[in-house]
């Protein structure tokens, strides 16, 4: 493989923008292809990160010799066509997440890439900050003893209904959209859960607009999470064992920080900044597989990300939300 992996990006929107910025902090990462569906767009994206090659299709960007790996960076209605067209175009994949609508559609997805034994990853870009993975160390470790709690929260106002937030036909509303977060730091901390509980506020465009939720574990810990595009929450978390609780800082899907906090006394800052604007994690975790010749990566699996994908599937059933592509 070539010293610098070359990259193609599917979509030229707010996500796309930030994985072009994230890629810019890597040396041995070079954007060298943009796709999209107009051309104005294409141009404008390309302009702004100095990509050479712009394309005004997806598939001819997934068909571009140039293109050693491709980002998914479309609407959440479009990942399980985009990320299989360039699966069958044999190009790596790194899709935006949630990965797919539902489970069945990630089942197709993973079904192919391990028959075609080519790499794909959910871009769950959190899991790969330092924090998280300074989290996942002290849980391992042991330091606040057996975990038994979680508590997680991402909200934020859109004071319209309108966008691709609050269009059904997109994969809109708070659950795949930002819901996920919690969702996956419970998966992260617990595995998969074996009971499943949620209350949702269906909204007047038909995506699901706020929601709490609980998940129960084998061992009997418990994950409280909720989410929202209608009002700004508290946007922190916590996880609590048996010798005390480590507190994630508010917005910490992206933070850089956290507070130690032991029961028999002391407390903690820890800080963990970081240069760039943190996207740049997730692709070097997928460019260290792509490398190794692994079709898997050992952070995210392509096993968890299906299992999320069916926890979505079952609060989604106990809300009565279907998407109309479903």
């Amino acid at each position: 493989m070539a010293e610098k992996i070359r990259w193609g990006i599917i979509g030229t929107g707010r996500i796309a923008r930030l994985f072009a910025e994230g890629l810019g902090a890597l040396l041995d990462a070079e954007l060298v292809a943009v796709g999209s569906r107009s051309q104005a767009n294409a141009d404008d994206f390309a302009k702004q990160f100095n990509v050479p090659f712009r394309h005004t299709s997806y598939e001819a960007l997934a068909h571009d010799a140039r293109v050693d790996a491709v980002y998914i960076a479309t609407p959440h209605s479009l990942h399980v066509e985009n990320t299989l067209m360039a699966l069958e175009a044999g190009k790596p994949v790194l899709c935006e997440k949630p990965f797919a609508i539902n489970a069945r559609q990630a089942e197709s997805i993973i079904r192919t890439a391990r028959a075609k034994g080519i790499l794909v990853m959910e871009a769950m870009w959190t899991r790969f900050l330092p924090p998280i993975v300074r989290l996942r160390e002290m849980l391992n470790e042991g330091i606040i003893g057996e975990v038994r709690t979680l508590e997680a929260g991402f909200g934020f106002q859109r004071e319209k209904r309108e966008g691709r937030l609050f269009d059904l036909a997109l994969g809109g509303g708070a659950l795949l959209d930002i819901g996920i977060y919690p969702l996956s730091l419970a998966s992260m901390i617990f595995g998969p859960p074996t009971q499943i509980t949620g209350l949702a506020e269906i909204g007047p465009t038909g995506v699901d607009e706020q929601a709490a939720i609980v998940l129960g574990h084998p061992q009997g810990q418990l994950a409280v999470l909720h989410n929202s595009i209608r009002v700004n929450t508290f946007q922190e978390a916590s996880v609590t064992g048996t010798r005390g609780r480590i507190r994630l800082h508010r917005g910490w899907w992206k933070g850089s920080d956290m507070t130690l906090t032991l029961d028999q006394g002391g407390e903690e800052f820890l800080d963990f900044p970081f240069t760039g604007n943190g996207y740049q994690f997730e692709a070097e975790a997928f460019m260290e597989c792509l490398r190794a010749g692994e079709l898997d990566n050992k952070i995210m699996p392509l096993d968890e990300t299906l299992s999320i994908m069916k926890t979505l599937d079952t609060l989604r059933a106990q809300w009565g939300l279907k998407y109309p592509m479903e």
